[in-house]
């Protein structure tokens, strides 16, 4: 997770996407792309036309989860099984052995070349992979870039927080259509990438082709708020169930004197509490037959006034105001006892905790309506990365990169997965006692980089804590019971490029609205200028593909 309180949205969808890793975002130059909007690149692809290009879904068997999926909840896993027993998804390389270059973000110093657990991956696929790794925090920079020239690496892996601008038109202008090779009954020759589910598929169609190599993602929202849940015992506390209840519940919390406080900022998880749309990747809904955008509805503005509530009570931690610290690090010490944040801080905090604390608890409350009753959710983006293939890569070369997310998409409690997240066993990590634990030549070397080409269906699994894989699986479970899909759901939608940064300041002013440094009536008048700008002409669009599509939402 990033590490200050109130990152971008950019950030946050990069810490979703790859929740062990630290993001903290970048501007990318998004002009400096090559191509240019058109009838091609705008718009969506539904019907007939979607259906030819999806590959075929074959459900894997290879792995029975010890938590199964239910109403959109990630697999969970609570056991680690030794070498010996784990399952096999590739039984034979489906690589040819050829080079391919594959451009991909990674956070932190990258391996030396010659790094031996890309040379075990590499021999286990049956390829040669040169990784044309570039900075997590400032990758798009350099996409845009590598986008406006003449030579591309043979696969580019785009995050969708740098999807606008001009980069979905150079994603249609340079990279392949893999429809040839996976549309329909083709994808069965790449068991593992037949077992992504369709919408992750869906969400890969841009400009009428089937493109890219997604990494899928659970719908259930991704944002939970956190409450220290061993305090709550102590105090006799239990999690709020109404947005009035929590702010009473975080003043008596509160105590300035002793350095605690009752929440960080919270205007992530009140959007939920209001029932707010998401802002990406559509943030449409219909209200007499009228398009609105969430920006125009009332609960938009409701969850901004409670969160400015937040800080007006002062309950909330310095810090949160100030724009710096880590909550979740807050909560670790106490001195902050509810936050929001990534799901993933669920394992990522309790971990550290319990090498010193063994008693440390933390959970995520559920949801509610802020007055009460059942929350009012909707359905997250089925992927959020993808690999993408040069337009000039033949096809041994296409193909040998299908060989790669074949060999990645391989679900957990299989030799493939066990590779890929671990390494080596005896050089990269050790099992023992029913643990994993990675060495530091494995803290070294395996770095998130095959990730990126493809993932499985979305999974969970930390068997040194359990108890934090069903909570987390137990709490998407009873979230996505509430989950809708909003309009467009699953597709992929590119906006004209004339309107891509009408709601660019949006973000800046609800921080400063929460934090009483503008008022409410301030987002009012912003929006009144957003419509004036192109909003209303951006509705009309949406509106004219609303017609044209019905809605047809995966």
């Amino acid at each position: 997770m990033p590490t200050a309180q109130a990152p971008s949205r950019r950030s946050v969808l990069a810490s979703t996407a790859v929740a062990a890793l630290a993001v903290a975002g970048g501007t990318p130059l998004l002009n400096a792309c090559s191509g240019s909007a058109n009838s091609e690149t705008e718009g969506t692809t539904t019907g007939k036309k979607l259906r030819g290009v999806l590959p075929a879904f074959v459900p894997s068997d290879v792995v029975e989860p010890d938590l199964p999926g239910k109403n959109g909840s990630a697999l969970g896993f609570t056991t680690t099984l030794p070498a010996a027993e784990l399952a096999v998804s590739v039984p034979r390389k489906l690589g040819k052995g050829g080079p391919v270059t594959i451009m991909a973000p990674i956070w932190g110093t990258p391996p030396a070349s010659g790094n031996p657990y890309w040379k075990a991956m590499d021999e286990a696929i049956g390829v040669r992979v040169t990784w044309q790794n570039q900075d997590g925090v400032t990758y798009g920079q350099k996409l845009g870039a590598v986008l406006a020239s003449s030579s591309l690496p043979d696969a580019v892996v785009i995050p969708a927080w740098e999807l606008g601008g001009k980069i979905p038109s150079a994603i249609t202008n340079k990279f392949a259509d893999l429809g040839p090779y996976l549309s329909g009954d083709k994808v069965k020759e790449y068991p593992n990438l037949a077992a992504i589910p369709t919408g992750a598929w869906q969400r890969s169609v841009f400009g009428g082709k089937l493109r890219g190599l997604p990494m899928p993602a659970s719908e259930v929202p991704n944002i939970a708020p956190f409450y220290r849940a061993d305090l709550f015992t102590e105090r006799g506390y239990r999690p709020p169930t109404t947005a009035q209840e929590f702010l009473d519940l975080a003043k008596e919390i509160t105590s300035a004197r002793n350095k605690v406080w009752g929440c960080g900022d919270m205007t992530w998880a009140a959007y939920k509490f209001f029932g707010v749309l998401d802002e990406k990747p559509v943030c449409w809904k219909l209200v007499d037959d009228k398009l609105v955008h969430r920006i125009e509805t009332d609960e938009y503005l409701e969850a901004l006034a409670w969160s400015r509530s937040l800080y007006s009570a002062g309950v909330v931690h310095p810090d949160a105001r100030a724009e710096s610290g880590d909550m979740g690090n807050l909560l670790a010490a106490g001195q902050v006892w509810m936050y929001n944040a990534d799901l993933s801080d669920w394992y990522g905090k309790t971990v550290v905790q319990r090498l010193d604390d063994p008693g440390f608890s933390m959970a995520a409350m559920d949801y509610f309506h802020h007055d009460g009753g059942d929350p009012r959710l909707f359905a997250g983006s089925p992927a959020n990365i993808w690999a993408f293939i040069s337009k000039k890569a033949d096809e041994r070369t296409i193909r040998d990169i299908l060989a790669v997310a074949n060999f990645t998409a391989a679900p957990y409690g299989t030799k493939e997965q066990r590779l890929k997240a671990y390494g080596v066993e005896g050089v990269h990590h050790t099992v023992k006692g029913g643990a994993i634990t990675k060495t530091e030549t494995g803290n070294n070397q395996v770095f998130a980089t095959y990730e990126y080409v493809a993932g499985p269906q979305p999974f969970i699994a930390h068997p040194n804590h359990p108890d934090v894989v069903k909570g987390m699986v137990g709490w998407q479970q009873r979230m996505g019971a509430f989950v809708t899909k909003p309009l467009f759901h699953g597709m992929q939608v590119q906006e004209p490029t004339r309107w891509a940064e009408l709601t660019s300041q949006f973000e800046d002013l609800e921080k400063d609205i929460v934090r009483g440094r503008k008022k409410v009536s301030d987002m009012q008048q912003a929006v009144s200028d957003w419509r004036s700008r192109g909003g209303d002409q951006l509705r009309d669009w949406y509106r004219k593909l609303l017609d044209e599509t019905g809605d047809q939402a995966s």
